[in-house]
């Protein structure tokens, strides 16, 4: 099955109300983000694109959506990547799907690996859920980030043990689970959502080493959200993104029931921390497709309002752009190289290199406000004092403000208007403030990949090179 857009917007009626925002328990039809997911399925049944869009399952041979595949090859990650730059480029940001089909990928390493160790089930419960998941087109979402408490002390050392998400008891159906998860974008319009661990784990925090899957709207689970939106524009200049947004969710486990068949870790402290680490990689390797997407967005729009200011051939615009382009190649490039030295674990699933990755994600997230800072100086002031749409609109100062809002001859007042509009929303409003920390910590905090690359890096095969080179014989 590959749900249309209108299937999928149909499949959250059903879903019970959990969601808690600006003091309303809500149910789940129109959420900000609502849209982009329905993105994410309109796709595979466009036919230009279904080369990226879909994929063959390895179970079943069937054709479905990409974002339910676990990959099997180079290709499919790189299929993934373009495929995500593609779609990120359409909604202008987080195209929402990846974190869930992230986490699968990752389990679908873990839970093998666990069973050869421990002689565990694990990895047959998660191949009977993902026959679940790709015969209804799931839309998932990855619970990771525990709420941490106080940053220098382990789960089992805080003073609430709840801080971290724990197992509370082990029934003979299943296990309870308590705690919370942050940061989880776009769960409240997830079918299912997937919590595993967040760090690595000593061998006396067998609770909080858990893996589990459960629906979104299962008892137990509260969704704690906050949305942001563009601002709505009258329709004379509106914009395919006006008065969209997106959502994330405080997602609390409020002694949750978990069926066995649901479970996918729970004790094995040593495949925590793997865990934890394989998701993140494969979500970094996601941000090799969004990132040079957010950077496509960004070069655009500062070449389109350099050429509506008449100062597209300037110097410093020219040398902008070219920053601007080697920082989106420069991550999608190293996307690329990680798909090509990638590596095949021994359950079959194609695992993107540790050091491309986080190479890719340090450079994205660096570089962010910089990116900002372009448009900014390329664009002035203008973003931060636009006029509303309605005065735009108005039949008392409307044609007012387009006369002072000319620019380049030959230009419409309304394309004019559209443009900075654009950028007003784009850099300096509420939602951009989300996009732009989102860009700083989304896949793991700066200090993370640094983490990664230092501790997979090959340091002492440098060093000797540079003893050969000195001539130090040891």
């Amino acid at each position: 099955m590959i749900r249309t857009g209108a299937e999928y917007r149909e499949s959250l009626k059903s879903m019970k109300p959990n969601i808690y925002m600006g003091g309303e328990i809500l149910g789940r039809e129109n959420l900000p983000g609502t849209e982009i997911l329905e993105l994410t399925c309109e796709l595979a049944h466009n036919k230009e694109l279904q080369h990226l869009t879909t994929a063959k399952s390895h179970l079943t041979g069937e054709t479905i959506n990409r974002f339910c595949h676990i990959h099997q090859s180079e290709e499919d990650l790189l299929a993934k990547q373009e495929m995500t730059r593609v779609a990120a480029r359409m909604v202008g940001g987080c195209i929402a799907r990846c974190m869930g089909i992230d986490a699968m990928n990752a389990l679908s390493v873990i839970t093998y690996q666990c069973d050869q160790v421990h002689g565990t089930e694990y990895h047959q419960r998660w191949l009977e859920y993902l026959k679940y998941w790709q015969a209804n087109d799931i839309v998932g979402c990855c619970a990771q980030s525990d709420v941490k408490g106080h940053r220098k002390r382990r789960p089992h050392e805080q003073t609430d043990p709840d801080l971290y998400l724990r197992v509370i008891e082990k029934k003979k159906d299943g296990i309870v689970v308590r705690g919370a998860k942050a940061h989880n974008s776009f769960a409240p319009l997830a079918h299912e959502i997937i919590a595993i661990p967040t760090r690595f784990l000593t061998p006396e925090e067998g609770p909080w080493a858990v893996a589990f899957a459960v629906p979104g709207d299962w008892p137990g689970v509260k969704l704690v959200c906050r949305g942001a939106r563009y601002r709505d524009r009258v329709q004379e200049v509106a914009s395919p993104l006006s008065g969209k947004g997106e959502i994330e969710s405080l997602t609390i486990f409020d002694d949750v029931f978990v069926p066995w068949e649901r479970v996918f870790l729970c004790g094995e402290t040593e495949f925590g921390g793997q865990l934890a680490l394989l998701f993140a990689l494969y979500h970094r390797h996601s941000y090799t497709g969004c990132k040079p997407a957010m950077s496509d967005v960004i070069m655009g729009t500062t070449a389109l309002v350099a050429e509506y200011n008449g100062i597209e051939r300037e110097p410093h615009v020219r040398h902008n752009l070219a920053e601007l382009i080697s920082v989106a190649e420069l991550v999608y490039g190293c996307g690329i190289a990680a798909a090509v030295k990638s590596s095949k674990a021994p359950s079959g699933t194609q695992i993107p290199d540790v050091v491309f990755c986080n190479v890719a994600r340090k450079h994205a997230g660096v570089n962010l406000y910089h990116e900002y800072d372009i448009l900014a100086e390329v664009a002035g002031g203008l973003p931060a004092t636009l006029p509303y749409s309605e005065e735009f609109a108005s039949p008392e100062v409307g044609e007012l403000v387009k006369k002072y809002l000319a620019r380049k001859d030959g230009v419409s007042p309304e394309n004019i208007y559209k443009c900075f509009a654009w950028i007003s929303d784009f850099s300096c409003s509420s939602m951009a403030g989300v996009m732009q920390y989102a860009g700083v910590h989304g896949g793991g905090s700066p200090i993370m990949e640094d983490i990664a690359i230092l501790g997979t890096y090959n340091i002492e095969e440098k060093k000797q090179i540079a003893k050969f080179l000195a001539g130090i014989e040891d």
